[in-house]
């Protein structure tokens, strides 16, 4: 695809290297150019508009355009647009936002630390981790165990936790020390006859054969996303977390909830460690945090975690860890604004209600013969393509199904992702009923579409 010399898909491709895209492709095709939001919809600079089934990455909760956030950004770069939390140094939004945190944690937590991104956030809690194992004299205690098909970030440590393919490829990932169990998704990964009880047992069995060979002294803690978001929205099965923090217990090891994409009410509750039951020592959080319009993400934790730390850096001196944005005071104020408007204008109610909509609608799908597996909980979702249902299989190369199908939604005015075939749907938590079923009605169109053109 050709663009006019200067324009901005031009200027973009000469000069901007994009994350998670074929450079080599977007030499030939260019970008889509985005200009402004409006709610749930995004609107091209040729002023055509889409439905943002994605959130933007998973991330936007209250829309595109909430004056709200603007004012509360602007303020506070008119009163103090810029500190530190350094050397005893705060301020009044940070201090606001770290209390407002603890009294929202799904358990008792004792202490938030700020960083800009899911990535950082997961990275540093490696960091504190191993800092932690040191302070109570456990130096070998420094291994971390992971899922396959998890996602956490992409820092050297937080990539290494990833259990994806293509963050590890030509990377020389993951790093020493980072080891992965088995994946929770049962569709896949079931055996014929197996129930998803048997198989959650089967799960936790891999993992303490896991921390058995690797031996339960070294192993510092657990990371797991209550649902698992860029891996394709893997649904846990029924009492797989229940069972894997049974053996997490049983061996005195860490469990860390990553929360980046299921916290402040994604799963149809507050956090997804209460969908799911989980009783994180640590929690990360970000994307929805902000509604994505400040970079900012945060960890909390408890007690026990929490005080050897502390005692470390009073040996030390100093806990020698952060960032100059870390707490930011703009992101700060923005958050407390986007979780008052959670809060007021009942979004979470508001995401259980609309995702049981659009659970309903996705699984109104199931029968299409494109449709492998339709999974998802409340505003979180999936549907798994493939052209033979019963060897679950798609087309070569992985992703050529997927990626058709995503082509073609937004052709037609809704921009999803496809992670794999895997098509995803986490729009904005201010979506209406409406707004669903017109999302629905393309992505089922477009399905139509592609297999007319695939010659399916």
């Amino acid at each position: 695809m050709s663009h006019a010399p200067n324009s901005p898909e031009a200027r973009d491709v000469a000069n901007h290297l994009h994350g998670y895209t074929n450079a080599v492709r977007h030499e030939e095709i260019g970008p889509l150019v985005l200009e402004r939001g409006d709610g749930v919809h995004v609107i091209d600079i040729h002023g055509k508009r889409y439905i943002e089934a994605m959130a933007g990455l998973w991330s936007v909760g209250v829309g595109f355009s909430e004056p709200r956030l603007v004012k509360a950004a602007t303020r506070q770069l008119e009163t103090l647009p810029f500190y530190h939390t350094f050397g005893h140094k705060s301020q009044g939004p940070v201090i606001d936002l770290a209390e407002k945190l603890v009294q929202l944690a799904p358990v008792p937590m004792s202490k938030v630390f700020f960083t800009n991104s899911g990535s950082e956030a997961n990275d540093t809690v490696m960091k504190l981790l191993r800092y932690r194992a040191n302070a109570m004299g456990e130096p070998k205690r420094k291994k971390f165990i992971s899922r396959i098909k998890a996602y956490h970030g992409v820092t050297m440590a937080s990539a290494s936790l990833t259990g994806l393919v293509n963050n590890h490829r030509s990377f020389d990932l993951p790093i020493e020390g980072v080891f992965h169990t088995t994946a929770p998704h049962y569709w896949r990964e079931g055996r014929p006859g197996e129930t998803e009880e048997a198989f959650a047992t089967r799960c936790a069995d891999d993992l303490e054969a896991l921390i058995l060979k690797e031996g339960p002294e070294t192993i510092c803690a657990m990371f797991g996303e209550p649902i698992m978001g860029a891996g394709g929205v893997v649904v846990p099965p029924a009492t797989y977390w229940e069972k894997i923090q049974a053996v997490l217990k049983k061996y005195g090891i860490l469990l860390v909830a990553d929360e980046v994409i299921c916290g402040f009410g994604r799963t149809g509750n507050f956090w997804g460690s209460q969908t799911y039951g989980m009783k994180p020592n640590v929690l990360t959080c970000s994307k929805q945090l902000t509604s994505s319009y400040m970079p900012m993400s945060a960890i909390l934790i408890d007690e026990e975690v929490y005080r050897p730390i502390a005692e470390e850096s009073g040996r030390i001196g100093t806990l020698g860890h952060g960032f100059t944005a870390g707490g930011h005071p703009v992101a700060a104020a923005v958050a407390l604004e986007n979780l008052a408007i959670i809060e007021e204008r009942g979004l979470v109610a508001n995401a259980a209600t609309v995702g049981a909509h659009l659970q309903k609608r996705l699984a109104g799908l199931a029968g299409h013969p494109l449709v492998g597996e339709v999974r998802g909980r409340a505003l979180i979702a999936a549907v798994e393509l493939v052209v033979d249902k019963k060897a679950k299989t798609a087309l070569d190369p992985v992703g050529k199904l997927g990626g058709t199908v995503a082509n073609i939604m937004q052709e037609k005015g809704v921009i999803s992702r496809a992670m794999g075939e895997a098509i995803a749907f986490c729009p904005p938590m201010i979506i209406t009923e409406a707004q669903v079923d017109t999302m629905v009605d393309v992505f089922a169109a477009s399905l139509d579409e592609a297999k007319v053109s695939l010659g399916l």
